[in-house]
C-alpha cells in the first residue's frame, strides 16, 4: 500500500481513478490489527488502489472529510465519493470486504 505524500498528492488520486484511501496511525491498536490482512484484501479488489494516509500527519485532510475515528476508510472514483466506512470502531477483515463489494 502506497503512503500519502502531501495534500495535493490526496486531491490527485481521489479525482483520477479508482482509490480507496485507508486512514492511520501509527499508535492506533485498532489500526495495526487489521494491517496484516490489508495485502489480502488489496489482492482481492485489483479494481482499487489503496492508499495509506497517516492521520497525525494529514490532519488537515482528516478533518475536511469528516474523518474524527481510524481506522477508517474513503472510495473514490474519479472524484466521485463511492463510499465511506468512518468510525473509530475495530474494523474485521469480512467487514472491511462488505464495505468494497457495496461500492
Amino acid at each position: 500500500m502506497e503512503n500519502l505524500k502531501t495534500e495535493q498528492q490526496y486531491d490527485a488520486l481521489k479525482n483520477e481513478g479508482k482509490h480507496i484511501f485507508l486512514f492511520s496511525a501509527t499508535w492506533c491498536g485498532d489500526c495495526r490489527i487489521i494491517e496484516p490482512i490489508m495485502p489480502e484484501i488489496e489482492k482481492k479488489y485489483p479494481d482499487f488502489t489503496f492508499i495509506h494516509v497517516d492521520r497525525d500527519e494529514f490532519i488537515d485532510v482528516c478533518a475536511a472529510n469528516d474523518v474524527f475515528g481510524i481506522p477508517s476508510f474513503i472510495a473514490y472514483d474519479n472524484g466521485k465519493e463511492l463510499g465511506r466506512y468512518v468510525s473509530k470502531d475495530r474494523k474485521t477483515q469480512e467487514q472491511i470486504e462488505e464495505f468494497i463489494q457495496s461500492l
